[in-house]
């Protein structure tokens, strides 16, 4: 095994923070305190710089990081290498998720996966589009899942899928009826809108800008961080939204929200998203194929649009 110290003060290091540190390596914070504290007992100096609920890497600290992430990245080559030879498919994996990818998505497909590769351990992280871009950005995940347009020319995209958003009302609300809305349907009515830095909420932007509206022109009442509270909130008639088809599966099925489409069709990829440069060990290549191939078959189950293959 790779020095558990080094991996310790590595998680650090990409996220500056013990406490997320903690969370990402699910251990206690004190548990991470000292594994760095026994590290910087090794070389005899500090490597963070600990002031106002900050840390910072100290000169020594840097020149730690840069050997750390290579001696980590040759390790994971070496495990992964010796692992082809005896035909395992095993190792931990770090994914992150965006919202909606996280709650419907997620769950059965990588159930399928662990029940093929039960020797894979698959570490979760959930937030907004933006969020798990910068975990990519930042080396803290291998491998994140998103819902937006990805527009870092650095990293490295594959679409999975596609995805329609479609307008949600309740059921005896004046649209209930209607077969197609237009953006511009939306100005007139309360709307329910994400929080900033979601995959959703820019999509809705981008196909705003389109039609010549902006933002500004909708009435937002409310701006939500999920998918559940904001389909809650249009069943208690707060307003309408917009949402992922892929979410309302439950709703539609128990007839509790009315689900229209837009004109023209509002659609998004559902995305890969890794580092160009960062070894790939054989389970998330494993894990990129067996995505790739669930998520095409459910789209088609799904009657949702399916990419060509590049």
């Amino acid at each position: 095994m790779a020095d558990r110290r080094l991996q310790v003060f590595h998680t650090v290091a990409k996220v500056l923070s013990f406490t997320k540190a903690a969370e990402t390596l699910h251990m206690t914070q004190p548990a991470v305190t000292f594994q760095v504290k026994q590290l910087e007992d090794v070389f005899n100096t500090r490597l963070f710089d600990r002031t106002h609920n900050k840390i910072t890497l100290t000169e020594a600290g840097r020149v730690v990081y840069e050997y750390a992430d290579r001696i980590l990245d040759l390790y994971e080559q070496m495990n992964d290498e010796v692992r082809c030879m005896t035909g395992d498919v095993n190792g931990n994996l770090q994914l992150g998720a965006s919202t909606s990818i996280a709650e419907y998505l997620l769950p059965s497909l990588l159930a399928a996966f662990k029940k093929e590769y039960p020797e894979v351990s698959i570490q979760l992280q959930v937030g907004n589009t933006d969020t798990i871009v910068s975990m990519v950005e930042n080396n803290v995940i291998d491998l994140g899942l998103v819902e937006a347009q990805v527009p870092n020319k650095n990293l490295e995209v594959e679409i999975c899928r596609y995805d329609e958003m479609v307008v949600i009302v309740p059921n005896d609300h004046e649209y209930a009826k209607r077969d197609v809305l237009q953006m511009t349907d939306l100005k007139k009515q309360p709307f329910i809108r994400r929080e900033e830095g979601s995959g959703s909420r820019a999509v809705v932007d981008i196909a705003l800008k389109e039609v010549g509206m902006s933002p500004s022109d909708l009435n937002v009442v409310m701006e939500l961080g999920s998918p559940e509270s904001i389909k809650g909130a249009v069943e208690a008639g707060v307003g309408i939204a917009i949402v992922s088809r892929s979410t309302l599966m439950k709703e539609l099925k128990l007839n509790s929200l009315t689900a229209i489409s837009l004109e023209p069709k509002l659609t998004r990829p559902f995305s890969h998203v890794r580092q160009r440069q960062k070894f790939r060990h054989r389970a998330i290549g494993e894990l990129m194929v067996f995505a790739e191939e669930y998520c095409r078959d459910k789209a088609r189950k799904d009657g949702f649009e399916v990419p060509e293959k590049g």
